[in-house]
């Protein structure tokens, strides 16, 4: 028997691929398949089945695809209703792979079909769990995702259904068992998860909140339901493209696979109206890029940013990078598949054709510190809400990335800010995106807090509320 973890960190999600005596069982693919089938070919397996967990809202899972190439069964656990033929498993429903065993255990709660699959070896023993996002690593999944689906759920109503589930089917589960989860630490589809992507149930029985014995099913509710930040715009599409069934990753890259020249680049944007996403580290996208297009850099968490910020699912996409191949396939996994070309030779072929650029001035926590110290100019702190009220600069203003939109509303256009966020990577999709809109008077921070708060002299404020742009208590006057 085989048991492997494929985790992709840009998502922070984890699919797996089981193998025994010649036949395989995916666990919640990604949309690209071609490792999968290399990977049974090269254990000379056939893939008998595809397990989905649930339909996904962060991801496009390549289930349809998978099951088109290899003659695989797709199965789902109970209430599922795919779109597209699947097996819908009952609760306890026993599945045979090799010499194993794979038992499908409803656990509603996070959605109303999720199911955890409980693998038994030849001998009949429980050895692992896998929980899709019933169960995390030192959390348990959000309950306010399948209601914006279904009018008739409260996120009560399925924080209630998950503590009902974990108790009984997951407590009762022997401790030296192994949890794989669906997702880690940077998922939005919990709250506080574990950087670490596996554990024995054991200790999660010990130090994972949502697993304490003493915890009244009120208390389970109160605590699961409070904290919750809005979930990113594209959740729900990529649930219902799941729930239908994706195009094929195949077709999507033959489509959007576009080489083009400055002059082709810019009669396409211009003729289509595409948005242009440069997908370079952020200091190099600073020092020059094409006017209007935004920064959100591929060495990041990039497509959850992508799902964040850019709300409309079909939106046409440029993109400017040496290869846009690997920018292509990170759009596809979270659905956005209307990537119509990409800049051949990258940003330096647009200056080898004496194009316009643009740049953005960016300073390092050293000069922050004396802008801060001898100017009047305002600070922008564009981290997430608990990072700031953890500890922030003085007199900072709170403008999340997250809400942009309204962050946008309260800031003057002439008036000049100094941004930061953590690491310098939300920062500089902050301001391109500000720019874009014809913020002109954004100087961006390399390094973020984290070097910020290395520089002696900057006055570092901790553990209070964060407070909001239009708030006269925290903002220079």
């Amino acid at each position: 028997m085989k048991i492997e973890q494929i985790y992709t960190g840009c998502l922070a999600q984890g699919a797996y691929y089981i193998e025994s005596n010649g036949e395989v069982a995916i666990i919640d693919p990604l949309r690209e398949t071609k490792s999968y089938i290399e990977q049974a070919t090269k254990d000379n397996a056939k893939i008998k089945y595809i397990f989905e967990t649930h339909f996904h809202a962060d991801f496009v899972s390549g289930h349809v695809d998978l099951a088109e190439k290899t003659g695989a069964t797709i199965i789902y656990g109970p209430t599922a209703q795919p779109d597209f033929t699947a097996h819908i498993s009952t609760d306890g429903e026993v599945l045979n792979l090799g010499n194993i065993t794979i038992t499908a255990l409803h656990t509603p709660g996070h959605t109303m079909e999720s199911t955890t699959y409980l693998l038994k070896d030849e001998n009949g023993k429980d050895i692992a769990i896998f929980t899709g996002d019933t169960l995390f690593i030192g959390d348990v999944g959000r309950p306010d995702l399948a209601q914006k689906l279904d009018s008739n759920l409260t996120q009560e109503m399925l924080a209630g259904y998950l503590f009902d589930s974990l108790r009984t089917k997951i407590m009762p589960l022997a401790d030296d068992i192994t949890v794989y989860p669906a997702h880690g630490a940077g998922s939005a589809c919990g709250k506080n998860m574990s950087k670490e992507t596996f554990d024995s149930l054991g200790h999660q029985k010990e130090v994972n909140y949502a697993l304490n014995p003493a915890l009244t099913k009120e208390e389970f509710i109160t605590e699961l339901t409070s904290g919750l930040m809005p979930p990113p715009f594209y959740f729900p599409e990529n649930v219902m493209i799941n729930k239908m069934g994706a195009e094929s990753l195949d077709d999507v890259k033959k489509r959007a696979k576009k080489a083009l020249t400055p002059d082709e680049f810019v009669q396409v944007a211009d003729e289509t109206g595409a948005l242009i996403l440069d997908v370079r580290d952020p200091q190099t996208f600073a020092a020059g890029f094409i006017p209007n297009s935004i920064n959100i850099g591929i060495k990041g968490q990039f497509a959850p940013w992508v799902g964040t910020l850019i709300t409309d699912i079909k939106q046409t996409i440029l993109i400017v990078a040496e290869d846009g191949g690997e920018a292509i396939t990170r759009l596809a996994r979270v659905g956005y598949d209307n990537t119509i070309g990409f800049l051949k030779g990258g940003f330096q072929s647009w200056l080898d054709a004496e194009k316009d650029f643009d740049e953005i001035v960016s300073v390092s926590p050293e000069e922050f510190a004396e802008l801060v110290d001898e100017t009047e100019l305002k600070v922008l702190d564009v981290r997430k809400p608990g990072e700031f009220s953890t500890s922030h600069v003085e007199d900072a203003i709170t403008a999340p990335l997250d809400f942009i939109n309204e962050s946008m509303k309260l800031i003057d256009p002439e008036e000049t800010y100094l941004v930061h966020c953590a690491g310098g990577y939300r920062s500089m999709i902050f301001t391109s995106i500000l720019r874009a809109r014809g913020f002109e008077n954004l100087i961006d921070v390399a390094g973020g807090f984290g070097k910020i708060k290395e520089v002696e002299g900057i006055k570092i404020v901790e553990g209070v509320s964060p407070c909001s742009l239009d708030s006269n208590s925290c903002s220079k006057s």
